[in-house]
């Protein structure tokens, strides 16, 4: 149990966080709570696909809204249109758009952290009236980016991409859950704390709880977790660091120490 950490991102970025967790020197353990089902395209999402070089810019959340993206451009677009500029939640996602398409790719500045508010901060999509931009997205979720960008004069469609399936934890993990029997846990995603939050009994709820943005903690105290800690971003290097910060603050403080000399 004391270097037990309780992971939540699935996939293959879910493995890339558990290497980092490992490397610094605590057990990650994958709950493995949530997987993602793509979604065929229906009549009116197909329209969009094949509208691609009607719109100014496309939105992209995750790196699986990236993926299936570009799965559904190669089917209607052995070339992309000119001129259509993409917009990326944060860097695993750019990554992921510039891997599949090899597009330049707008983010959100470092400092500003990597959510729907840091992204409208970005200052061309400030200035979107009349234009006409396309959210990749999951079946549910980010309703503020549409939101807010239609208040400033776009015209946006959602483009549904896949289905979140959620899952109990399975054994030990609702175990742990229950009994707090964890050194901390990472969850990135306002989703999966809400479905999570079932199992957790008293303990769990005073565990170190760590998160990707303040949206996110404020949610969590809502929730009743009782600890939760904002990393600098939802990178694998921002959360292990963090990590290291609320489980071996002496360790973390020597390592800030080091690096300002160097």
């Amino acid at each position: 149990m004391a270097s037990r950490v309780l992971l939540t991102r699935p996939g293959p970025r879910g493995m890339v966080l558990a290497r980092a967790v490992e490397k610094a020197g605590y057990e990650p353990v994958a709950l493995d709570v949530l997987r993602f089902e793509p979604l065929a395209l229906s009549t009116s999402t197909r329209a969009a696909v094949l509208d691609l070089d009607q719109f100014q810019g496309v939105i992209v959340v995750s790196p699986q809204a990236a993926t299936c993206l570009a799965e559904a451009i190669a089917s209607y677009w052995p070339q992309l249109p000119q001129g259509l500029r993409f917009y990326a939640v944060g860097e695993a996602t750019a990554k992921t758009l510039h891997a599949e398409l090899g597009v330049p790719v707008v983010i959100p500045a470092r400092a500003g952290g990597e959510d729907s508010e840091a992204l409208l901060a970005v200052a061309s999509l400030k200035a979107v009236a009349g234009k006409r931009l396309l959210l990749a997205r999951g079946e549910e979720g980010r309703e503020l980016l549409r939101e807010r960008l239609r208040e400033r004069g776009a015209k946006v469609e959602v483009l549904p991409l896949y289905r979140r399936r959620y899952h109990p934890p399975s054994p030990p993990g609702d175990a742990w859950l229950a009994e707090g029997d964890f050194a901390a846990l990472v969850v990135t995603s306002g989703e999966i704390l809400q479905h999570l939050v079932t199992w957790c009994g008293p303990v769990a709820l005073n565990q170190p709880l760590l998160v990707s943005s303040q949206r996110l903690a404020t949610l969590a105290m809502t929730l009743g977790f009782g600890a939760p800690r904002v990393a600098s971003g939802a990178s694998p290097a921002a959360l292990s660091a963090e990590i290291r910060a609320v489980l071996d603050p002496r360790s973390a403080t020597f390592d800030q120490g080091d690096h300002e000399k160097g």
